[in-house]
């Protein structure tokens, strides 16, 4: 997902967002909200979201939940709720045609802001055990999973599964949900749960082409639920810091890899598409800086 935050939310506590639109279309191009209730909406997210930033790290174990709960409840043409995805065959076979060759039917994989479960469920016949995880009982989905899909409930950092029993753990526009200090918590956790040599593939908006969130339709600075969006360097330093031992990034576009390359040999591009935002407010707006700052990194433990 590139990414408003007037998009699907599945975070934990994530939320995929739809592509960058005009004020006035929904996610398909299809007339949607007008900007008094974008407005209300962006309004909502930012309250929630100043809860979220000046919140104990006591108070967010239960205060994740509690936010998107009510995020669900106040904004009730939330596209979460409204959008019926006409094209959800396609979004998801999009997402699984990156995953599928990266598991195995021996895998345990697990899907960090399931939302819906309907990732969950793609991926279910190729792995051997999924656990769909979300911050909110609102939205997740739990009727029609396959048998070998269990249901879990985070409290925003925690992976509730036994330590070293996950293969593959996967997020879409999650970490840029969490307060930053939640971010290593909850990427230790990651860490945590993974099985030696086990690998989490984090999708995740990157900073120096947004913000991505809500808010974009009126500030040039993320105030709503994007806590904080980060840059292909940030995240390296981050998954360095509990010990991921490697990090790839993959560039794709529409579902299709167009190559994978260690993270670091991304950051001179990076760089430069920094500086000549900050000139040009049409680079950071092209499609090509989408695709290539569209952060998909993949680390190994």
């Amino acid at each position: 997902m590139s990414n408003t935050a007037s998009g699907r939310v599945t975070g934990v506590p994530g939320q995929p967002a739809s592509q960058a639109r005009r004020p006035d279309m929904g996610k398909h191009g299809t007339a949607k909200r007008d900007m008094d209730r974008l407005r209300f909406h962006y309004d909502v997210e930012k309250r929630l979201a100043r809860r979220l930033m000046d919140s104990t790290p006591e108070e967010r174990r239960h205060l994740y939940t509690a936010v998107y709960d009510e995020l669900f409840r106040t904004v009730e043409d939330h596209p979460q709720h409204t959008d019926k995805h006409a094209d959800d065959t396609t979004r998801i076979e999009r997402q699984l045609n990156l995953i599928r060759p990266l598991v195995s039917p021996t895998d345990v994989f697990l899907e960090i802001g399931a939302g819906d479960c309907k990732l969950s469920m793609g991926i279910a016949p190729h792995v051997k055990r999924v656990v769909a995880i979300d911050v909110s009982p609102e939205i997740v989905a739990t009727k029609g999973l396959p048998g070998n899909v269990d249901v879990m409930i985070s409290d925003g950092t925690s992976i509730p599964v036994e330590p070293a029993s996950a293969d593959f753990i996967y997020s879409n526009q999650l970490m840029e949900h969490l307060h930053p200090d939640d971010a290593v918590e909850q990427l230790r956790n990651i860490f945590t749960a993974l099985r030696p040599g086990g690998r989490y593939m984090c999708i995740t908006p990157n900073r120096i082409s947004g913000p991505h969130d809500i808010s974009r339709h009126f500030n040039p600075v993320a105030e709503g639920l994007h806590l904080r969006e980060y840059s292909y360097r940030e995240l390296r330093d981050l998954f360095r810091q509990v010990g991921f031992r490697k990090v790839d990034a993959m560039v794709a576009s529409r579902g299709v890899k167009l190559f994978t390359a260690p993270l670091a040999s991304m950051l001179p591009l990076e760089g430069a598409i920094e500086h000549l935002a900050r000139i040009s407010k049409g680079v950071k707006n092209a499609k090509s800086t989408g695709v290539l700052l569209g952060v998909r990194a993949i680390a190994y433990k």
